[in-house]
């Protein structure tokens, strides 16, 4: 098995074996996995689930995988949020951050966007007490939450167009490409997520979002021609890059 699976590309074949032979119910479903993921499927995809923050995600099929960086955007997040915040996931794919940061925050209310409607059916099993809504966006979101949203966050698409296709084929393939591209500069989406933030955040809430080290110039200079305060995280042993902005209390009039 391990030498099917270094053959086919898997670097760590040693430590995808040990995970697929635990996940296996039979030697014949074993053996349609290895199937699975010598074909080039992603590991997660043939498991079914992803480890992430400590938590086991379900991943469907054809849904975008959590990547270990994003554990990041995590921690920032939690750092910021008091017990009891509202926090906010737009573009929630399988709903790894949202389930992650209701792990952490001490009686968070979650809710959680993807426009994809697989991704939606695969956040609500990992959100099980949380609200998953279906559309683009802020779109779905009752009026109710406006101005109540403690901490926002977005792993928005933030690939560039032309860009996608020197993703690995685990990516570009088996990943859908509404997850992955971000238009033409691949900061398309973040520019509407960073438009809107301001109407559902509350007096001092917080935007976080992940991007690349060489879009994060743009990134805050989007936060902050929408009035929000941004500067700059970043974990060199993630390669990972969070933008925060903070919406400024409010002035009392008088």
């Amino acid at each position: 098995m391990v030498t099917r699976l270094r053959a086919a590309g898997c670097v760590f074949a040693e430590d995808e074996a040990r995970l697929l032979i635990s996940s296996a119910r039979t030697p014949a479903d074993l053996a349609a996995m290895v199937d699975r993921r010598v074909r080039g499927l992603p590991l997660e995809h043939v498991l079914g689930w992803a480890e992430f923050c400590g938590l086991r995600i379900a991943v469907d099929t054809g849904i975008f995988v959590p990547r270990r960086r994003t554990e990041f955007l995590v921690r920032q997040a939690a750092s910021l949020a008091r017990p009891g915040a509202v926090v906010l996931d737009l573009c929630c794919g399988s709903g790894a951050v949202a389930a992650a940061l209701a792990a952490t925050v001490e009686r968070a209310e979650i809710h959680a966007v993807d426009i994809d409607p697989a991704a939606v059916l695969c956040a609500r099993r990992n959100l099980a007490g949380g609200q998953v809504y279906e559309g683009d966006l802020y779109e779905p979101l009752p009026d109710a939450l406006r101005g109540r949203v403690d901490v926002l966050v977005a792993n928005a698409p933030y690939v560039p167009t032309g860009a996608i296709g020197l993703m690995p084929p685990e990516a570009r393939v088996h990943e859908p490409r509404v997850a992955l591209d971000g238009g033409s500069d691949g900061l398309d989406v973040q520019r509407r997520v960073t438009a809107e933030a301001s109407r559902w955040l509350a007096s001092g809430g917080y935007l976080l979002i992940e991007t690349s080290a060489l879009q994060a110039p743009s990134t805050v200079a989007a936060f902050a021609r929408h009035g929000l305060i941004p500067r700059v995280a970043t974990a060199d042993e993630l390669s990972a890059t969070v933008v925060i902005g903070t919406r400024p209390p409010a002035r009392l009039a008088g």
